[in-house]
Parts: C-alpha cells; sequence; structure tokens
C-alpha cells in the first residue's frame, strides 16, 4: 500500500457550498490538491442548513460528491458507501449525526484502510471534551489511527494527546491558487476596512471591539460587514452590510478596500497557531491585512511588513488613520509573494501525503 493513490471517503459539512460553512474552502484547497497528486475523493455531506439551496460550485471534477438526506438511515447508508476507500475521514463539525459518524467511521478501521479524525475547529472540540468528561467523543480519540487539525499548533497537539491521541498533526489552511487571485476593484466592495465572517457566538464580542466600535469612532471612513447573521446588529451609518458574500465575489471583496480586517474566533485567537482561511484568502488576492493578535502570527506572515497586527480596536482605529494607499498596496504586494511561497494548498498536500505515506508503512507494526 506504500506510495499507492488512495482512495478517501471523506465525511464533511460541504464541499459545494459556503453558506454557513467556513470550512468550505479549506475542503475544496485540500480535495483539489490531493486530487491533482492522483488521489481519488469521493466527499460525503448532509443535505443540511440550505447548504445546497446555497451552493457556490457546482459538483467539480476533482471529487466526487455524494449528498446525502439528513436522516440516520441515510447516514448508515453512505458508511457503507465508504468500505471501498483505503483511508476514511471524518471532519468535525458535520453539522447533523456528528456523535454517530464519529462513532461508526472506526467500525470501518481494518488492518488495509486508517481511519483519521480531521478537526477543523479543535480549539472548540477540546473546551468542549476538557470540560464534560462524560462527552462522547473523548473515548474515540484514542481509537483514531491519526488526528489532523486545521491549526492550533503545539498547544493544541499537547491537548490532543493528552487525552490518549495516537498523533496529532496540525494542518494548516492555505492559499487555493485556482480561486483566489487579485483582480481589478469592484466599486460595490469600494471602503477603508472590509470584514467578513459569520455572526458566531464566540466571534461576536471581538467584533464588536475590532470593527464596530472602530467604526463608530471613525464617521469618516467607509466600512463594509459581509457574512450571515449581522441583519438586526446595531451597527453605525457608516458601515454597510451585504449579507453572505458567495466565494465568487471574495476576491473582489479582499482586494477592493484599502484593508480587510481579520478577526479571529476567541477560542482560536486563545490557542494561538490558528489562522483563518480567509487570511490566506486575502493574501492570495494581494490585499492589505490587519489582523487581532494571536501567538504563531510571525510563523505565517512577517508582521509590519507582509501583515498588520492590533492588539485591540483602539490600535485598529491608529493603524486606519495612519495607513496611506502606498503602504496598504506595498503590504498587499508582499503578503502575496509570501502566500505563494510557503502557504498554498500543494505545500499542504505535501505535507499530508508523507504524513499518510509514513503512517501507512508502520501500520503493520502498530498493529502487533
Amino acid at each position: 500500500m506504500k506510495n499507492k493513490k488512495l482512495k478517501i471517503a471523506f465525511f464533511g459539512s460541504s464541499l459545494v457550498s459556503a453558506y454557513w460553512n467556513g470550512a468550505a474552502t479549506y475542503y475544496r484547497g485540500m480535495v483539489r490538491a490531493l486530487h491533482a497528486r492522483g488521489h481519488q475523493v469521493t466527499f460525503y455531506e448532509p443535505d443540511a442548513y440550505q447548504r445546497q439551496e446555497h451552493r457556490d460550485i457546482p459538483d467539480p471534477d476533482w471529487a466526487k460528491v455524494v449528498v446525502y438526506p439528513a436522516t440516520e438511515e441515510a447516514v448508515y447508508k453512505v458508511l457503507e458507501k465508504a468500505t471501498d476507500a483505503d483511508l476514511v475521514v471524518k471532519a468535525s463539525g458535520v453539522g447533523v449525526f456528528d456523535e454517530l459518524l464519529e462513532a461508526e467511521v472506526l467500525k470501518l478501521q481494518t488492518p488495509e484502510r486508517m481511519v483519521v479524525f480531521w478537526d477543523v475547529d479543535a480549539p472548540a472540540t477540546l473546551d468542549r471534551v476538557q470540560h464534560n468528561p462524560q462527552d462522547p467523543f473523548r473515548p474515540l480519540i484514542p481509537q483514531y489511527d491519526l488526528i489532523l487539525t486545521y491549526g492550533g499548533g503545539d498547544p493544541v497537539v499537547q491537548a490532543y494527546e493528552a487525552l490518549g491521541a495516537r498523533q496529532c498533526v496540525p494542518i494548516y489552511n492555505a492559499l487555493d491558487t485556482a480561486t483566489h487571485f487579485p483582480l481589478e476593484p469592484n466599486p460595490r466592495f469600494t471602503c477603508d476596512l472590509a470584514f467578513l465572517g459569520n455572526r458566531l457566538p464566540d466571534r461576536e464580542a471581538r467584533v464588536e471591539q475590532f470593527f464596530l466600535n472602530v467604526a463608530a469612532q471613525l464617521p469618516g471612513n467607509k466600512f463594509i460587514i459581509g457574512g450571515s447573521g449581522w441583519g438586526d446588529k446595531p451597527m453605525s451609518s457608516n458601515i454597510n452590510y451585504i449579507g453572505h458574500v458567495y466565494t465568487q465575489d471574495h476576491n473582489a471583496f479582499n482586494c477592493t478596500p484599502k484593508a480587510v480586517l481579520n478577526i479571529s474566533r476567541e477560542s482560536m485567537a486563545r490557542y494561538g497557531f490558528s489562522p483563518a482561511t480567509r487570511v490566506f484568502e486575502a493574501a492570495g488576492a494581494a490585499a492589505c491585512i490587519i489582523t487581532d493578535y494571536w501567538e504563531g502570527i510571525d510563523f505565517f506572515f512577517q508582521p509590519d511588513t507582509e501583515i498588520l497586527v492590533a492588539r485591540d480596536g483602539e490600535e485598529v482605529a491608529q493603524i486606519m488613520a495612519e495607513l496611506t494607499d502606498e503602504k496598504a498596496k506595498a503590504i498587499g504586494q508582499a503578503a502575496y509573494r509570501k502566500v505563494l511561497a510557503a502557504h498554498t494548498y500543494d505545500h499542504r498536500a505535501d505535507q499530508l501525503e508523507k504524513l499518510l505515506y509514513t503512517k501507512i508503512a508502520k501500520r503493520p507494526e502498530e498493529l502487533v
């Protein structure tokens, strides 16, 4: 099985829709890069949360997409289909029947078939499990051949290993160069500072601090907020709320404003080493990025030259007051060069492929 091209069964939230599904571009980047290396991915996603009605892309030619009804019976049917795979991946946050899937995929383990848990929100998962000794996922962690995470660095690795994980490896998100790239500016997105992100409980207070309050302090500047759920949120008159932004509009959204703002979810910022996918998307469009502070930023981008860092809303306001168009353009171009050199999904797929082949080669010894 060493170095053979793998048939991969992937259970995730959605590959074809980014609606209430922040992991979509991460999945697309990884799956497309694995396909380019000759691996075959079948992506199993439930028909849930109106995602199919809000598709960003048709079924791609680089993966087989199987949409199944959000019923227990349908879950068992797709699990049966996954028995022809060499590798089974269960991602976190599928959205329906997660507990069932997390337990049942482990029954697909054989000496020839690895089963991997891929956590696209490790800080939230770890917080949940650590605070509830009865969490049904907790005893399953040591049974997976491998835990992959969307980020988190050493804190996440150590936390998973303390819970009995055989091995935990971060596969950081990155730039999908086929999807995100510089474009001509679009007047629809013209503003001084833009933010894109869904309204989520552990992000909302940080959005107030780093974006909404800043806009209120700078009435002479124009701001845009995109994402789902903000419609009834009080905000100053210089903020334009534009609702859900489809993937096809992300490039224009990122490269048109003077700067774009990244605001981490509270748990991601606390663990560190968890850059949002949108940081790489924005860098891929040569955007000038302002990010809230989190440990590990300089592992990805050089502060002040490739990215601007703010520890609170006051620092965002100060950065905006001093940011010239020339400086913003220079920072965006530097970020673009860095992301192409070190942070594409081809880089991540290379890391993952080497990891899987090493794991496969050692597996007979582990099973003895």
